[in-house]
């Protein structure tokens, strides 16, 4: 018999409909928004179970696929986790990542990737805004439940820490997206021709981030 998915409920505000989903970081979600019994959960799961345990096997295989135990992506590379008692703070040591023993370790694992994204794509954003003579506001950088990065109408340029574990030609290809918009600030025909202008290999890095983006979480 198979083991039943567990699953958490999240109460919304927005919305009319009750939604299940498979988030990247919690697994299956069942939002169901006010005046919607809680209680139609359970059954909104039960009926979705063919799709939940297909999309959670295909999470698992891409998983695995990104992430052989012990280890974590940065980019082109693969760091393996070493676990020390008494560290509190996650440090690199050539190939190794160095992360404190216990409950602590994946937060100061975030807090490390948060550190060395801001170190990676500050240099990337200020060479694109350059060659294509724009210029931002600021960056900031984030962990967006929905999105990669985003660049405000006043230039504020807000890139997600994750993108550290996929491949550094999909940071380039981020990183050049959201440039672009600071030319053309919808997804215009004119905003693909210019995105094609300054980063013409975009279409195989944005399928890929299409594919495995669902699994790119500690």
């Amino acid at each position: 018999m198979a083991e039943q998915i567990s699953y958490r409920v999240r109460r919304v505000q927005r919305g009319r409909r009750l939604k299940v989903r498979v988030d990247p970081e919690h697994g299956v979600e069942v939002l169901v928004p006010a005046g919607v019994p809680l209680r139609l959960a359970g059954s909104a799961v039960a009926e979705l179970e063919p799709w939940l345990r297909d999309q959670l096997d295909r999470r698992s295989r891409l998983r695995a696929e990104l992430r052989p135990d012990g280890t974590l992506p940065y980019l082109d590379e693969r760091l393996v986790l070493v676990a020390q008692d008494g560290r509190t703070r996650a440090q690199r040591r050539g190939a190794q990542l160095l992360v404190p023993a216990g409950a602590d370790g994946p937060a100061a694992i975030e807090r490390w990737y948060r550190r060395a994204a801001r170190a990676e794509i500050a240099p990337r954003l200020d060479a694109a805004a350059a060659a294509s003579g724009t210029r931002y506001a600021h960056l900031s950088i984030r962990n967006q439940r929905t999105r990669w990065a985003s660049c405000g109408s006043g230039g504020a340029m807000s890139f997600n820490w994750r993108l550290l574990l996929a491949p550094e030609r999909v940071l380039d290809y981020v990183v050049w997206h959201e440039v672009c918009h600071l030319e053309v600030a919808d997804h215009s025909p004119r905003f693909w021709a210019l995105l094609e202008s300054r980063c013409p290999a975009w279409r195989e890095p944005a399928a890929w981030l299409r594919v495995y983006g669902s699994v790119l979480v500690l």
